[in-house]
């Protein structure tokens, strides 16, 4: 079975410089880790991992945990959580939370008791028992998607501003009864796009009616619902924004079922864009989230956690883009 002295002599190499790249301790120059990740290969090493988390109190593990795995979105965040671990010789321990606080901590409190090194955390409505666990028992947590307490580190996408310019983009085309189906209430995305929503209406000169503000609840199948009800009142929007990628889904079934045409009936624009989205007839217009961006920083900032537990807390907020298709009702340029 080869050693760590037998892959430093295959690469040329000092035993530290192997050591380095094994465990991600410390950068090594690109052309130096490749020597020593095909040394690795043609030997067939492997580190003794057990052995190291022993000797290191380091599992060499994360634990991402967040509700609706399965979602695009999430998928993409977590893509990006993935190429940072494994870049620093991590893996990945994945776990949903439901949006339910009590499973949430219960999860958290497994997480723990397995020794991982930290968690990156998209916290639920109401996280406050699984912070306040997580700070007593030293865990290294680091906030993703939502931002919700900035004693911890967290970071996420601009959603006010961004949910503000659909609402501009509408106002434009002139449009005055605009919609939005929002997501489930008590989330911190939720609570940002509606002051988006409210803001664009404001300096579009347009009266806020709570009627028009419908609760999709993150999902598609309430979405579906919520978006019916707008659709039924004695004066429908003539404009549809919806708030996630899911709850796009339920809205445009809804028109559907309503026999309304995107965008010459209505017209539709969605926080979160995705990989259909450009595929869709008409194509949609999107609010686009940096998602693997928001993985990758959220890792970066849980190693830097890791290794300076004593560091200031930092907050990260990353732009989100325009991408203007068709649906809106006018032709993108």
């Amino acid at each position: 079975m080869a050693t760590m002295a037998d892959v430093a002599r295959h690469a040329g190499v000092s035993i530290a410089t192997v050591s380095h790249v094994v465990n991600g301790t410390r950068t090594v120059r690109p052309d130096t880790r490749r020597l020593v990740d095909d040394a690795i290969e043609t030997l067939g090493y492997a580190p003794n991992t057990l052995a190291r988390s022993l000797a290191t109190a380091s599992s060499r593990t994360l634990a991402v945990v967040m509700s609706a795995i399965t979602n695009p979105y999430f998928g993409q965040v977590l893509q990006g959580i993935e190429t940072a671990a494994v870049q620093q010789g991590y893996t990945l321990v994945v776990a949903e939370s439901r949006d339910d606080s009590d499973h949430e901590l219960a999860v958290v409190r497994a997480m723990r008791e397995r020794r991982v090194d930290g968690v990156i955390l998209a916290p639920s409505a109401d996280a406050s028992r699984t912070l306040e666990y997580a700070a007593g028992q030293g865990l290294p947590l680091v906030l993703a998607d939502r931002l919700v307490d900035a004693r911890y580190d967290q970071v996420g996408p601009e959603n006010t501003e961004p949910t503000a310019q659909l609402v501009d983009h509408l106002a434009s085309l002139g449009h005055r009864r605009i919609a939005l189906v929002c997501g489930r209430s008590g989330l911190s995305t939720t609570d940002e796009r509606i002051d988006g929503y409210r803001e664009g209406l404001r300096r579009n000169g347009i009266h806020f009616q709570a009627g028009y503000l419908a609760e999709g609840r993150s999902q598609t199948a309430p979405a579906l619902h919520a978006t019916t009800e707008l659709l039924s009142s004695k004066t429908p929007p003539t404009a549809l924004i919806t708030a996630n990628n899911g709850m796009t889904i339920g809205a445009m079934q809804a028109l559907r079922e309503h026999g309304l045409r995107v965008p010459d009936d209505t017209a539709l624009v969605a926080f979160d864009d995705f990989p259909w989205a450009d595929v869709f007839s008409p194509r949609l217009t999107a609010i686009a989230q940096p998602c693997a961006e928001i993985g990758a920083e959220s890792a970066r900032l849980l190693f830097r956690r890791i290794g300076e537990p004593d560091a200031e807390p930092t907050t990260s907020r990353l732009a989100s883009s325009f991408v203007h298709r068709d649906s809106c009702g006018c032709t993108a340029e």
